[in-house]
């Protein structure tokens, strides 16, 4: 499996190339969206926040919505996975939720995938890099995953 590194931002978001989904987190306690998740409501006109608000997903754990990203993007669908509370995240809910995010992915029959690791600041970035590799890589059934992440988390994602 094909496994890179983008920057964090419109910048990087914009130079995805081969990927067919991008994979998004959001807690329930997450206002304002974070990372990734907030460059992406902002290039979609606030599509995901006002979902947010009208209660429709709302973050919960395992809660999964797929949108159209109407050109908004490269990327033609964006998949956001609850995370539950992102003030409670550790190591093992964050592993929980990779592997949640994988299944949904593989039954979307999903081949090329960018995501954004959840846990920045409050996981330490070696905890972050094993659960994609340990929870998230032998689960996804496609051959590419694009990690949206910061230098020092890019250095410990596995090679390939």
């Amino acid at each position: 499996m094909n496994v890179s590194a983008y920057d964090i931002g419109l910048e990087g978001l914009d130079s995805l190339e081969g990927v067919d989904a991008l994979c998004l987190f959001v807690g329930e306690d997450d206002r304002p969206l974070p990372g990734s998740a907030g460059y992406v409501d902002w290039r979609l006109c606030g599509s995901l926040s006002r979902i947010l608000q009208s209660g429709f997903f709302v973050g919960a754990r395992e809660d999964s919505l797929l949108l159209p990203t109407d050109g908004g993007f490269s990327v033609p669908r964006v998949f956001v996975i609850g995370l539950g509370q992102r003030s409670t995240l550790d190591a093992s809910s964050l592993g929980e939720a990779l592997a949640y995010a994988a299944r949904v992915l593989a039954k979307a029959k999903v081949e090329a995938v960018a995501l954004e690791i959840p846990g920045s600041g409050a996981l330490d970035e070696g905890a972050r890099a094993s659960a994609l590799k340990e929870k998230f890589l032998p689960v996804f059934k496609g051959k590419k995953v694009a990690v949206l992440a910061d230098k020092e988390l890019a250095r410990r994602l596995p090679k390939g």
